[in-house]
């Protein structure tokens, strides 16, 4: 029997304008309790419950795929030699190391698909969701919201970068938080820099909480420590236009 489809509603309780006010002064806004509360339940036990997740990796331009199966088929010293690249990479460059699970920008293929994160992206592009967006953070001409669920597990993080790609129509990134139990001390942190790179303030991954920021703003997340209990969950995209 299919499972029952997440009902995706806004907490009624937000106030648009004052977000607003709060993102024309910083840039950025912190939305907390963005959803009703089942809503974000059902959606953080679904990024759960998948085991096809995808660790991302980057070596200068170069992206590679590596599944949780093949992964756990390597051999010790081909992790370490994986590690060590990926150290040396964040040393002096831009350098990422997560878990993605993708979903497409084409609105037919999220209609015909049945992954709630594909329902997710179509409900933050339209109707209550994107107008409240658009209100926020004074873009009208967002159109959709793209996305990727991410999931941080120990060592994983992403250095600064700002977001600003040609031909995006990039207005402003979020990264929406599904990790109900976090300590700040287990890193993650969603870091702001200013212009000579020293970070300036952040923000600890916190459950039903929408982070959203105008594009561009050099950010980072920081590296996820072996003390965590769980990895840093969470759906992360873009709200941009068809044309600029």
């Amino acid at each position: 029997m299919p499972e029952k489809p997440i009902a995706f509603a806004l907490n009624p309780d937000l106030d648009g304008m004052a977000l607003a006010r709060k993102y024309a002064d910083l840039g950025r806004v912190q939305i907390n309790d963005f959803l009703v509360a089942e809503a974000a339940e059902a959606l953080h036990l679904a990024l759960r419950a998948r085991s096809d997740w995808v660790q991302l990796v980057n070596s200068g331009d170069k992206v590679f795929e590596l599944s949780r199966p093949a992964r756990d088929a390597m051999a010790t010293n081909q992790r370490a030699a994986l590690d060590n690249a990926v150290y040396a990479g964040a040393r002096s460059g831009f350098q990422y190391r997560y878990e993605s699970l993708r979903v497409p920008d084409d609105a037919a293929a999220r209609d015909a698909s049945s992954d709630p994160l594909a329902h997710f992206a179509t409900w933050l592009s339209k109707g209550e969701a994107r107008d409240l967006l658009r209100t926020v953070t004074g873009a009208e001409a967002i159109t959709f919201a793209d996305a990727q669920a991410t999931a941080y597990a120990p060592g994983d993080f992403l250095t600064a970068h700002d977001d600003d790609v040609a031909g995006k129509h990039r207005h402003a990134a979020y990264v929406f938080g599904l990790t109900p139990v976090w300590r700040p001390e287990w890193g993650g942190l969603l870091l702001f820099h200013d212009g000579d790179g020293t970070a300036m303030n952040g923000f600890s991954p916190v459950h039903n909480t929408l982070n959203l920021f105008r594009v561009p703003q050099v950010h980072s997340v920081t590296e996820v420590t072996r003390a965590a209990a769980y990895r840093r969950y969470s759906i992360t995209g873009w709200l941009r236009s068809s044309a600029g």
